[in-house]
């Protein structure tokens, strides 16, 4: 890619993650709109949107989010804003307490990016990783939920995994290859 990618973001660990799965130089910018949209689409494209761009450059946004089955999919679009202040405990103890009579456990975390080039083409692309919600935080690494998700045919959390390992099998990096491969 002869651009420069710049991504809408105000999450460190995203951008970070971006970069890592991406292996191309990011830039980060912040993104300062209102994700009100009902689905992850239309929260990225919203935030893409927002970039102001100029020639050479493409903007990239994704909207990801943690969809809990016998949550009835919650908390969903607003993964990032389910507890306040949104830290990453705060959000992992709320989960355990909504789920606290859950006897099933599935869940699963979709991540949509928007690409978005000077001219006004937008691209979506999505990326999905399914897998169980434990009953207990585990693990350092990671960030929002990563403590408590452990990936279909894993024993480990995301936070207990390797930064390699979970971005190759996160719904980020699902994306992230999907996009990689339409350049």
């Amino acid at each position: 890619m002869k651009n420069e990618l710049i991504v809408a973001t105000t999450n460190p660990h995203k951008l970070r993650e971006i970069a890592q799965i991406s292996k191309l130089p990011v830039t980060g910018r912040t993104s300062q709109v209102r994700e009100n949209g009902k689905t992850f689409e239309a929260n990225a494209i919203k935030k893409v949107k927002s970039l102001k761009l100029k020639p050479g450059q493409v903007g990239l946004a994704d909207d990801s989010g943690l969809m809990v089955n016998c949550l009835n999919g919650a908390p969903g679009v607003r993964s990032a804003r389910f507890a306040n202040p949104p830290t990453a405990e705060n959000l992992c103890r709320k989960l355990l307490r909504k789920m606290a009579n859950c006897p099933q456990r599935g869940a699963k975390f979709i991540c949509v990016i928007a690409l978005a080039y000077p001219d006004g083409k937008i691209r979506t692309v999505k990326g999905t990783c399914y897998g169980r919600i434990l009953r207990e935080m585990r693990g350092k690494n990671g960030f929002g939920y990563d403590q408590l998700f452990r990936p279909c045919g894993y024993q480990q959390t995301f936070a207990e995994m390797p930064s390699k390992m979970k971005n190759w099998l996160s719904h980020r990096g699902r994306a992230l290859k999907k996009l990689l491969a339409y350049f």
